[in-house]
């Protein structure tokens, strides 16, 4: 039970990590259908961001939070304006494209800067400094870190501002009408084009928050770390239901505790032919089960309300 409990808080905790990466998906692809692959990659930079302002100052005195903090702040400038330049450079222009046409540029978009970050950071993994305490909190048996409590109250927090954000403010009645008709949306008065800026400047800060959670908590970084994460996270997205602020939370949540049971038992499940190394798997067979039977996943696709 111990070890079941223990599993539980661990996919709660890469859970979350998840969400908040797929909420930043989910809310360029409400706005303009765009799935922006290049996303995990804006959370790569927001990590090694933090990582190289961590280093700077860590002979300054200031105490783990203080530096987790500002390095936080410099990550989320850095991720905004490499979003709003992205979208602007690569994106903007091929709006009435095809479709292909902007998926392929997403896609080069992420080796490009994947490639950028190798010659800025060099390619060999980094370990980020244990900036909060380590020691872990007992709950009887199983065991969380403040790294894993922040991360999971972050992520309660940043929905609840997300959708007060879509729902109640001003920004966000733009965005569901640029959402459901860009160009009528247009004639009352709404900019399209600062409201799609505003989006991708929104997934940057949450893929940044994503980036330094990440890093604190697995205390490694490096310029291949956004892929994976982003495809995970573009997985509890549609797992969720793409578009839907809560159906990403949940996908990513669901996904989360699935990798890490899966990662727990995998071993006394196939009597030790398959280790821990292979619970990546779990996550696209519950992506494949889902949209077998719930095509436009758990809680369904968001259609655009009425502003």
């Amino acid at each position: 039970m111990e070890t079941f409990i223990q599993q539980i808080i661990n996919g709660l905790v890469l859970g979350s990590m998840y969400a908040l990466v797929a909420l930043g998906y989910t809310m360029v692809y409400g706005i303009i259908n765009l799935i922006n692959f290049a996303h995990g990659e804006v959370l790569m930079f927001g990590a090694l961001t933090s990582w190289t302002v961590v280093t700077a100052l860590a002979d300054s005195g200031l105490p783990g939070w203080a530096l987790m903090l500002i390095s936080l702040l410099c990550a989320i400038v850095v991720c905004a304006g490499l979003n709003f330049s992205i979208e602007k450079l690569a994106y903007r222009p091929l709006r009435t494209a095809p479709r292909l046409a902007p998926l392929i540029t997403a896609m080069g978009m992420s080796l490009l800067l994947q490639t950028v970050a190798m010659i800025l950071w060099k390619p060999n993994p980094k370990p980020y400094p244990a900036l909060l305490p380590a020691d872990p909190i007992n709950l009887g048996g199983p065991v969380i870190s403040v790294t894993q409590i922040l991360i999971l109250g972050l992520t309660a927090v940043i929905l609840a501002g997300l959708m007060y954000l879509v729902n109640k403010t001003k920004l966000g009645r733009a965005m569901r009408a640029t959402a459901e008709n860009p160009r009528v949306a247009a004639l009352m008065g709404v900019k399209p084009d600062m409201v799609i800026s505003a989006t991708f400047i929104i997934g940057a800060v949450l893929a940044a928050v994503a980036g330094v959670m990440w890093a604190a908590n697995y205390g490694t970084v490096q310029h291949t770390m956004g892929f994976l994460p982003g495809l995970k996270a573009f997985t509890a997205a549609v797992l969720g239901g793409i578009g839907n602020l809560s159906g990403a939370v949940v996908g990513g949540i669901l996904l989360g505790l699935v990798e890490a049971l899966g990662a727990g038992y995998l071993g006394e499940l196939t009597g030790g032919v398959l280790g821990s190394q292979y619970a990546d798997i779990f996550a696209f067979l519950a992506l494949i089960l889902v949209l077998t039977m719930r095509p436009q996943g758990l809680l369904g696709e968001r259609v655009a309300d009425r502003a």
